[in-house]
């Protein structure tokens, strides 16, 4: 199947880092991949997105107009994009911080407190590993092995670490 994935969230949310580990994850994988960034005005702060793009087939363009799977970890973005995603796509959203405000039962929908778990779980800013977990659990668009794989490729040396916890995020989000 063919992922085209949208990532949404504040600046500072670890947005185009949860879209950079799914990148190198689909790679890893095998399969084709692109990735477009998007980031408003301020870096952190502001709005930021990123499309992920993973298919066995080649990929002619970057663009995600209408994802089959959004990740949400705001409410402008929440509001912004759920209504974009295609008829019997996905939507991850971080309800902690978001209240649903659409009315749509043409797509499949999972809450998770992303950010209260980060919280209260010792994972503070790390809300975006768990939904990513989450969103493999619940999708099964790439295994949990190889986005392991694949945050191990993201994560550069200067930071290293950092991957154990990272690692656990993504585990605690997957089991959630």
């Amino acid at each position: 199947m063919a992922y085209n994935i949208l990532f949404a969230g504040f600046g500072g949310q670890g947005v185009q880092f949860a879209a950079k580990v799914t990148t190198y994850s689909g790679m890893m994988s095998g399969s084709e991949v692109s990735l477009l960034p998007s980031y408003g005005p301020e870096m952190r702060g502001g709005t930021s997105n990123c499309a992920v793009r993973i298919d066995n087939k080649m990929i002619a363009s970057p663009i995600v107009n209408e994802p089959n799977l959004l990740m949400a970890l705001n409410q402008p973005s929440y509001d912004k994009f759920v209504e974009k995603v295609e008829e019997g796509g996905t939507v991850i959203f971080d309800d902690s911080l978001i209240k649903r405000t659409d009315a749509r039962t043409d797509i499949s929908v999972y809450p998770i407190p992303a950010t209260k778990l980060a919280r209260e779980h010792g994972f503070q800013g790390l809300a975006n590993m768990i939904a990513l977990g989450y969103m493999a659990k619940k999708t099964g668009f790439l295994s949990l092995d190889v986005l392991k794989e694949g945050l191990a490729k993201a994560v550069p040396a200067s930071k290293a670490a950092l991957l154990g916890k990272n690692i656990e995020a993504l585990e605690f989000g997957f089991n959630y």
